[in-house]
């Protein structure tokens, strides 16, 4: 084993390594730079930090402040838990499906020199779809909604942008005022689901193509002549795009669970990097290609960051969007109405208004707040040292 090892490692640890050589080999957008400096700076001395003392025996603890990027392996932990309890509360008591959108592997350069665009040609096509033939009397005849997360990498961080959604078994029939549930195997073939969708992500493409809405760069560059663009455009009416579901299932916890890994972070997570070795990054990754098998991937450092930065998401970019009865709009309205006509309750999120150190304290037991040494005095912030820390400290350390 070479001396130069680091193990277990952290992505923080080869943007620190290798994030300036990287830098300077490739003109980075600011919003990159931005992400890199911030996860390569998270909970070190770059960040500053903050401490606190025990008002009973004097115990000090020093904590290096967060960077709270949205990309950041380290953070939004307790963020994503809080997402799954509010999701939790605000479902209706029925069945689910979970549904995945994949676009083809030929738009995926299109996609980084356009992502903002075809991010939300991708959400709106997928959601259309859903809610348009959910209301087709031929298929279900209601009102439905659905919750979508976007997901950009597979698991070998390559782009692969595709969205996941949760969709209930059924939907509102407004007409006859009662909630009319599916077939157990989803309200409609998914061939016809995956064609609607082909048609409706096409046709938005091809309108923002001509409201000159698309950018054209490096590889794609040919495709400013409109020969070219309807050359791709016929190729993929041809091909059959990917729509995924699953059958309807109760415990819809597991969907929201899988969803909440790509909720609010990106990429990759610390724990699957085993290594770094000899300017080369080892991690843990499944080849779904070949049944799921779990192998260990070996990329050159500078690889391992170029495919990272793919998942960058644009400025203020919402990845999570709800529609048709989970919409913001129908929550306190449309959806109150039929949770009643279900003769089920509203349930209160078990965080709702809670602060960080309540949620961490009733997640592990563990009240942050008390002091780790004698287990009796409160940690006051020795900026303040007069009064306990009170619910005014709404961020976690």
């Amino acid at each position: 084993m070479d001396a130069n090892i680091i193990a277990p490692a952290e992505v923080g640890d080869i943007f620190r390594l290798y994030g300036e050589g990287f830098r300077q080999r490739y003109k980075l957008p600011k919003r990159h730079l931005r992400a890199m400096n911030a996860i390569k700076d998270c909970r070190t001395h770059a960040l500053g930090s903050h401490s606190d003392r025990c008002d009973q025996c004097g115990h000090v603890r020093v904590y290096y402040n967060s960077c709270r990027n949205r990309h950041c392996p380290k953070c939004q932990g307790l963020n994503q838990t809080i997402w799954v309890d509010k999701l939790s509360a605000n479902l209706l008591p029925v069945k689910y499906f979970h549904i995945v959108f994949t676009i083809p592997s030929e738009l995926n350069r299109l996609v980084l020199v356009n992502q903002q665009c075809l991010y939300n040609i991708l959400f709106k096509a997928a959601s259309e779809t859903i809610l348009m033939l959910a209301k087709d009397p031929k298929h279900l005849g209601v009102e439905t909604g659905l919750v979508a997360v976007l997901h950009t990498w597979g698991q070998n961080l390559m782009d692969h942008p595709h969205l996941h959604t949760i969709v209930p078994a059924g939907g509102w029939d407004q007409r006859s005022q009662y909630w009319k549930y599916s077939r157990k195997n989803f309200f409609i073939h998914v061939n016809v689901l995956s064609r609607v969708f082909r048609g409706k992500f096409l046709s938005l493409l091809k309108k923002a193509n001509q409201e000159n809405k698309l950018k054209f760069e490096g590889e794609m560059t040919p495709l400013k002549q409109a020969k070219n663009f309807k050359q791709l455009l016929d190729l993929l009416y041809k091909k059959e795009w990917v729509v995924f579901c699953e059958k309807s299932q109760k415990r819809y916890s597991r969907i929201i669970e899988y969803l909440a890994r790509y909720s609010s972070r990106v990429a990759i997570s610390n724990d699957r990097i085993v290594a770094i070795e000899n300017d080369k990054v080892f991690f843990r990754w499944k080849d779904y290609q070949n049944k799921g098998k779990r192998k260990l991937m070996e990329l050159d450092a500078a690889e391992f960051i170029r495919r990272f930065m793919l998942h960058i998401l644009p400025d203020g970019f919402c990845k999570i969007r709800y529609y048709g009865i989970f919409a913001s709009r129908n929550r306190t309205t449309k959806l109150k109405h039929i949770r009643k006509a279900l003769g089920r309750k509203a349930i209160k999120a078990k965080y709702a208004g809670l602060h960080w150190n309540e949620v961490l304290h009733l997640l592990t037991g563990i009240d942050p707040l008390k002091c780790p040494n004698c287990k009796n005095g409160n940690m006051i912030p020795l900026a303040d040292t007069s009064t306990l820390l009170t619910k005014s400290n709404k961020s976690p350390p």
